[in-house]
C-alpha cells in the first residue's frame, strides 16, 4: 500500500508540472491573493463592526480596513490549504465515483461540470457585487463567528475548480479513472486516487500560497481592496466560462507535453502493473507481447471485434462498422476523448493520416473512451469532435467495452490492424508519429502491392524528446542494431564474451545465451551490457529468476523477476547519464528490450 501511495504522489506530482494545469492557475493564484489579513482578524477579535465589503465565508474576499497594513501585520490565513483540499475532495470523489453517482441519480453526464462552472461564477459575483456576497453568505450565518471566515470560502471555491480541473491523461490517472468507470474501486484504488489528487496539486499550492504572498506585500492590493476585489471577481467569471466552454484548450494544445517521459517513467514501476492492467484480464493475451511503438511489424494477435459499442458518429446514417466487414483494408484504432489535451495534440497526425491515406485503403476508427462524467454525454461527444474538425468514425465506448478489449492503459492510444485482420503495432500516448505513419504505409503497401502511394504526411511532431537519450534496442535476432561482440548463432545456445570497448548505444553479450528471432534467453553465467545516454533504463523481462545491474560498477541493484513480460527499471536518475550498464540475467530469464526515459 505504501508503495502505491507513493506511486500515485509521484503521479500526481508530474501531472501537476505539466501544461494541463494552465487554465487553473490564475483562479488559484486570485484565490491566494485574496486571503484575509492581520488586521482584519483583529478587528472581528475585538468586535470592530464590519464594512459592507469585509470578506464573507462564500467568496473569501478581502476585508477593508481603517488603515493600511504594513507586511509584519500580516497574518497568513489558511485559504490556500482551504482552496486545494476542496479541489482534492471534489475531484477525488468525483472522479472515482461521477460516473456512478450520476448513473444512479439519472442525471446528465455533464451535471458536474455545470455545478463547478455555476459556483465559480456565483463566487466572482460575490466578488463584485457586496449584494450577492451577502446573499451567498447567509447559509453560513448560523455558524460561530470564528468559523465563518474566508478559509471556508477557499474550500468551496476548491470545490468548484475541483469538478472543472481536466488534468493530462498519465498512466495512473488511467488506471483510477477505468476503475471508477468499471465499478472495480478497491481501498488501494482509494489511496491512489487521493495521493495522485494531493500531488497533481501541490504545485498549485505553490502558487495559491504564491497568490497570498503577493497580495500581502504590495502596498497598491492593500489600499485599493475593492478594486482588486472586483478585477478578481471579474476574471473568476472569465476564466470559469473559458472552463466551461474549452477555451482554454487552445493554449494547451500549443504547448507540448514535457512530462510525457516521466509520465511513461511512473507507469514502468511494477507497484502500478496491477492497476494499469484490463479488468478482462483474459482479453486478447497476445497484444501483450507485443511492444510499444515497435520499431518493426508484430503478429499481436487477432483485432477485437467492435462490439458493445454506444453510439456511432460519423458513418452513414451511425451505423456501427464491423472489424469483418473491414478486410482487405488497413485498420487504424484511436482511443481517444475530446477534452484530453494529450489527444488533442495527436489528433493533426490521426486527422492527416486518415485523409492521406483514406482512399488509398484506410480506415481510420476514433474510439471515445471517456475519462470523466462529463465526456459520457453523447452531445458532448458530437459536439467536441465537431469543435476539433474530426471527420472519421467516431466509436462511442461509454462502457470500457473497447478499451478493455485492447488491453489499453492510455489516452492516446492508435493501434494498427493489418487487412486480415490482425493487429501489428501499437503506439502508446503521444509522438513516434513517423514510426506510425511509416507502418500505415508498409500495411498499406502489403494489402495491395500495385497502390501508388501518396507522399507521406508533414505534420510538425511537438513531442518533447532529448536527442541525446539512447534508442530503444531490441535484444532478439531479428531485430538487434548496435550490437558488437562474438557473431550471434541463430539456431542454438552459445557462449559469448564481451568485447574490449563498447562505444555509445552499443549492446553485447557475455556468458551463454540463446539468441531467438523474438528475445533473447539465458543461460549459465549470462550477461548483457550496453553503454548507455539516459536518466532512466528500463528492461523487459519475463520468467523466474534475478537481474543484477550496475552503471560503471556503481549503483548496483537486484531485482526479483516473475511471470509474463513486463517492463522493470533499471536505472532511475534525474540527469542525463553516460555509461556502461552491465546486467547479470538468471539462467532461464527471457529479455526482449531496453528502454530510455
Amino acid at each position: 500500500m505504501i508503495t502505491v501511495l507513493l506511486v500515485g504522489l509521484l503521479g500526481g506530482l508530474v501531472t501537476g508540472i505539466s501544461p494541463c494545469i494552465l487554465p487553473v492557475l490564475p483562479v488559484v493564484l486570485l484565490a491566494g491573493g485574496t486571503g484575509r489579513t492581520g488586521s482584519d482578524a483583529s478587528a472581528r477579535s475585538v468586535g470592530s463592526a464590519a464594512s459592507p465589503e469585509t470578506d464573507s465565508p462564500a467568496t473569501g474576499g478581502v476585508a477593508v480596513v481603517a488603515r493600511p497594513e504594513s507586511p509584519a501585520q500580516v497574518r497568513w490565513s489558511l485559504r490556500p490549504y482551504a482552496v486545494i483540499a476542496g479541489l482534492v475532495v471534489s475531484f477525488s470523489l468525483f472522479t472515482l465515483f461521477g460516473t456512478l453517482l450520476l448513473s444512479v441519480l439519472g442525471l446528465p453526464a455533464d451535471l458536474l461540470k455545470i455545478v463547478g462552472v455555476t459556483l465559480l461564477i456565483l463566487i466572482g459575483l460575490g466578488l463584485l457585487f457586496p449584494r450577492v456576497d451577502r446573499i451567498l453568505e447567509k447559509p453560513f450565518a448560523r455558524l460561530p463567528q470564528r468559523s465563518a471566515n474566508s478559509d471556508r470560502g477557499g474550500f468551496v471555491l476548491g470545490l468548484g475548480l475541483g469538478l472543472l480541473y481536466v488534468p493530462c491523461a498519465g498512466p495512473v490517472l488511467t488506471a483510477i479513472t477505468v476503475a471508477g468507470a468499471t465499478n472495480t474501486v478497491t481501498w488501494s484504488t482509494v489511496v491512489l486516487t487521493l495521493a495522485f489528487s494531493v500531488g497533481a496539486t501541490l504545485p498549485l499550492l505553490v502558487f495559491a500560497l504564491a497568490g497570498q504572498r503577493i497580495g500581502a506585500r504590495l502596498a497598491a492590493f492593500r489600499r485599493r481592496q475593492r478594486l482588486v476585489r472586483s478585477i478578481s471577481g471579474v476574471l473568476m467569471i472569465l476564466l470559469a466560462l473559458a472552463l466551461a466552454f474549452n477555451l482554454a484548450e487552445v493554449i494547451q494544445r500549443a504547448i507540448p507535453d514535457y512530462t510525457a517521459g516521466l509520465q511513461k517513467s511512473v507507469a514502468a514501476n511494477p507497484a502500478l502493473k496491477p492497476k494499469l492492467s484490463s479488468p478482462d484480464s483474459d482479453s486478447n493475451k497476445l497484444l501483450a507481447r507485443c511492444e510499444d511503438a515497435a520499431a518493426d511489424l508484430r503478429d499481436c494477435g487477432p483485432a477485437p471485434e467492435l462490439d458493445n459499442v454506444t453510439a456511432w458518429l460519423n458513418t452513414p446514417a451511425n451505423t456501427p462498422l464491423r472489424m469483418s466487414g473491414l478486410r482487405g483494408r488497413v485498420v487504424l484504432i484511436d482511443f481517444w476523448t475530446y477534452s484530453c489535451i494529450n489527444c488533442q495534440r495527436s489528433l493533426p497526425h490521426v486527422d492527416e493520416w486518415d485523409r492521406t491515406y483514406r482512399n488509398s485503403g484506410l480506415t481510420v476508427i476514433g474510439v471515445h473512451t471517456p475519462e470523466f462524467a462529463f465526456e459520457h454525454d453523447l452531445a458532448n461527444v458530437r459536439a467536441g469532435a465537431e469543435r476539433l474538425g474530426v471527420e472519421h468514425p467516431i466509436a462511442v465506448d461509454n462502457g470500457y467495452s473497447m478499451f478493455t478489449a485492447y488491453r489499453n492503459q492510455y489516452w492516446p492510444a492508435q493501434f494498427l490492424v493489418d487487412a486480415t485482420g490482425q493487429v501489428r503495432y501499437f503506439k502508446l500516448g503521444e509522438g513516434d508519429y513517423g514510426v506510425t505513419e511509416r507502418h500505415i504505409r508498409e500495411l498499406l503497401t502489403a494489402a495491395n502491392p500495385s497502390l501508388a502511394l501518396p507522399a507521406p504526411t508533414d505534420v510538425p511532431d511537438r513531442t518533447v524528446t532529448d536527442p541525446r537519450t539512447s534508442p530503444e534496442t531490441y535484444l532478439n535476432a531479428g531485430q538487434i542494431k548496435g550490437y558488437v561482440g562474438d557473431p550471434l548463432d541463430r539456431t542454438t545456445a552459445k557462449d559469448y564474451r564481451f568485447p574490449p570497448d563498447l562505444p555509445l548505444n552499443t549492446v553485447s553479450l557475455d556468458g551463454n545465451w540463446k539468441a531467438g528471432y523474438q528475445k533473447f534467453t539465458a543461460g549459465p553465467n549470462a550477461r548483457v551490457a550496453m553503454h548507455v545516454s539516459a536518466r532512466k533504463v528500463y528492461l523487459v523481462v519475463a520468467g523466474e529468476g534475478i537481474l543484477t545491474a550496475d552503471l560503471d560498477g556503481a549503483d548496483r541493484r537486484t531485482i526479483p523477476i516473475t511471470g509474463a513480460p513486463m517492463l522493470y527499471p533499471l536505472v532511475e536518475g534525474d540527469s542525463l547519464r553516460d555509461g556502461r550498464l552491465t546486467v547479470g540475467v538468471s539462467p532461464g530469464l527471457s529479455v526482449y528490450v531496453f528502454t530510455f526515459g
